[in-house]
């Protein structure tokens, strides 16, 4: 794999492996936080770790891909606001879908080689 396309596994693993992350950590400091987020949080953490590994990276990515599409739809339904809070949630649900977009390519620039 191309250098620049390495450093980009790494970048989008960073984004699960802190986001994941921090919410178990924040749930083992005492911070209420739903069943749900915790098993969200914690395959987000587990794809962070395979993503940066590159175990089985084409598989991974794909999982993520779509992990990430339906975190977005779920977490960030702008449609369904007022104007004024749509903005952000619209900026957030559109970051999911481009990060998808990144883990579709790096799923594409794979090498046929297993790890």
């Amino acid at each position: 794999m191309k250098p620049e396309a390495r450093i980009a596994q790494w970048l989008m693993a960073s984004v699960f492996l802190v986001m994941g992350g921090y919410r178990l950590w924040l749930a083992t400091h005492g911070a209420p936080i739903a069943n749900g987020t915790m098993v969200f949080s914690a395959v987000e953490f587990v794809f962070g770790l395979a993503l940066a590994s590159g175990w089985r990276l084409r598989m991974v990515a794909l999982l993520a891909a779509a992990l990430v599409m339906v975190d977005a739809v779920m977490s960030h339904q702008f449609w369904e606001l007022a104007r004024a809070q749509q903005a952000s949630q619209l900026l957030h649900f559109m970051k999911n879908v481009g990060f998808a977009g990144g883990l579709l390519l790096l799923s594409s620039v794979v090498s046929g080689k297993r790890r």
